[in-house]
């Protein structure tokens, strides 16, 4: 949302959770159903890892020329399975861009058979990034060797400390410079006996 807006596009979300939404409307972006939305929207891009966020329900009512992209999770974001059972025609239109022509004429344009746009019509992840997951996976894997046997069989949110680890590594990597707490400063912010009286 943040990188269309800034590219000018007229940027609406629509969201499940109450907090992102507000999140959405506080950082100056329309937000409504998806019902509401895939009637007035051109260009529609899921980025959630949930299945059907664009569904044969929205299909049926988006604008003749809309465009799909899944940006999330998997194939699954798009309801590709009732827009193969919706079309009239299908043809692509260059590579990673297929349009499908409805029943009634309309045309829905989809980006990289519905899966993940980045990795099926692009070149993937930018180094950039990949390093930093790589480096999060390998402390990851470390965090895993230095607990074993204190670990239950679960899903774990791994500790804050090890983003901040791999963010310091590449800033330092990037030659830049930010600022560290001071000693006072840490205490203050660990601390409940001080401030207003």
């Amino acid at each position: 949302a943040m990188r269309a807006n800034g590219m000018g596009a007229n940027v609406i979300v629509t969201e499940v959770d109450p907090i992102r939404a507000l999140e959405a409307v506080m950082d100056g972006y329309r937000v409504m159903p998806m019902q509401v939305a895939a009637k007035i929207g051109d260009i529609f891009v899921s980025a959630t890892g949930d299945k059907h966020v664009i569904s044969k329900e929205a299909m049926e009512i988006m604008k003749d020329g809309a465009i799909v992209a899944n940006s999330g999770h998997f194939d699954s974001e798009i309801d590709m399975a009732s827009l193969e059972k919706m079309k009239k025609a299908k043809r692509t239109i260059r590579p990673f861009l297929d349009e499908y022509t409805l029943a009634d004429g309309r045309k829905i344009h989809v980006l990289g058979e519905g899966r993940l746009v980045n990795l099926a019509a692009a070149e993937g992840h930018p180094a950039e990034v990949m390093d930093m997951s790589f480096a999060n996976q390998a402390l990851a894997a470390e965090y895993f060797v230095q607990n074993k046997g204190k670990l239950l069989n679960k899903v774990y949110v791994l500790p804050k400390e090890l983003d901040q680890n791999v963010a310091r590594i590449k800033l330092d990597a990037m030659g830049i410079a930010f600022d560290k707490l001071t000693v006072e400063q840490t205490k203050y912010l660990n601390s409940w006996d001080e401030g207003t009286s």
